[in-house]
């Protein structure tokens, strides 16, 4: 199954609470963390939230 490598680029400061939950339950917590999670529907809909603060790649 393919994964994302999701990378945290932005600061949460002035993003509003909902955004900032979603960083912290993908497993962001500060500016150039890494997460890979598995590509779900439910993670993709949770990284289009918050596109604007993260860049996503797939790995195999």
């Amino acid at each position: 199954m393919a994964q994302l490598k999701v990378k945290q680029d932005k600061s949460t400061i002035g993003c509003k609470p909902k955004q900032r939950e979603t960083m912290r339950s993908l497993g962001l917590k500060r500016i150039g963390d890494v997460v890979v999670k598995e590509d779900r529907p439910e993670i993709r809909g949770m990284v289009q939230a918050v596109r604007h603060l993260v860049t996503v790649e797939e790995v195999e």
